[in-house]
């Protein structure tokens, strides 16, 4: 049984440093794990054919990976890596791509040693420990939510970047203010920050990067995903209880439920970009 201080997420939840992150992360990734079956640590892209959390997740990585266009890249950033899964799956449909994990979490990056052949790299997404214009594509995938100042990983993106490379994200956004009128419960505990859409494309663009294309899938992101688990909520709560006390699975799906519900008055969103330094 992982036992945690509910005291302890509420202060990782509110304060969001980068050790609080790390700390949230080791302390509840492993509920995604035993809801998908896999390492996979994103929501997922659902759809008629990705109809289950393993099959989404898989989704929304290949689809990143063909957006960021890795079938010409070389040299691959993965900022925010997790436990690797995305770069295990891209280096299996790319071959020759030469990824590096970047990834704040000591214990994810030990656990990805198993799992990935891409080098890993033990850093802060703002001060990253590379060569200028050493890389051919920057991604982060459902990771740059995280990153702050966000400010700091686009300017220190744009330096490791070659002058033709590319910097793309998937990242959860906020369409309205992220007021608790708004988010409901998910104001603590959407532990990430709040960005908006507006904010992050700006922060992009005054960081020197032109905007490629740009997507929102939430409709095919959070709703599938919320209406998979409140479908199946009887065999996941069973997962979870294995290895969570109750009351860890009750605020789970609290969240979803409010997740589904901001989805839906269109309060929260999930935007896809690919940027071209300037």
């Amino acid at each position: 049984m992982i036992t945690i201080n509910p005291i302890d997420v509420i202060l990782w939840t509110l304060r969001r440093n980068e050790r609080d992150v790390v700390n949230l992360y080791s302390a509840l990734s492993p509920v995604m794990q035993l809801a998908s079956g896999g390492s996979m640590l994103n929501f997922g892209m659902w759809s008629e054919k990705c109809n289950e959390p393993l099959m989404a997740q898989n989704n929304l990585c290949s689809f990143f990976g063909t957006m960021s266009e890795l079938n010409t890249a070389k040299h691959v950033v993965d900022v925010g890596s997790g436990l690797a899964a995305p770069a295990t799956l891209w280096q299996n449909q790319y071959p020759d791509l030469n990824i590096c994990c970047v990834n704040i979490n000591h214990k994810q990056l030990v656990h990805s040693k198993s799992q990935t052949r891409a080098a890993l790299l033990n850093s802060s997404s703002t001060k990253l420990p590379l060569m200028d214009n050493f890389a051919d594509r920057v991604l982060a995938l459902e990771s740059a939510q995280h990153f702050k100042p966000f400010e700091d990983f686009l300017a220190e993106s744009k330096r490791i970047l070659k002058k033709t490379g590319l910097l793309c994200m998937a990242i959860p956004v906020t369409r309205k203010t992220s007021s608790f009128k708004n988010l409901g419960i998910l104001k603590f505990t959407w532990s990430s920050e709040h960005y908006s859409l507006e904010y992050v494309k700006d922060s992009v663009i005054s960081s020197g990067f032109k905007i490629l294309h740009e997507s929102l899938i939430g409709s095919s992101v959070y709703d599938p995903l919320a209406n998979y688990y409140i479908q199946n909520r009887s065999t996941l709560k069973k997962l979870i209880l294995k290895k969570y006390p109750p009351y860890v699975e009750a605020i789970l799906y609290k969240s979803i439920l409010k997740m589904l519900d901001a989805s839906t008055k269109n309060a929260i969103d999930y935007v896809l970009l690919k940027c071209r330094p300037m």
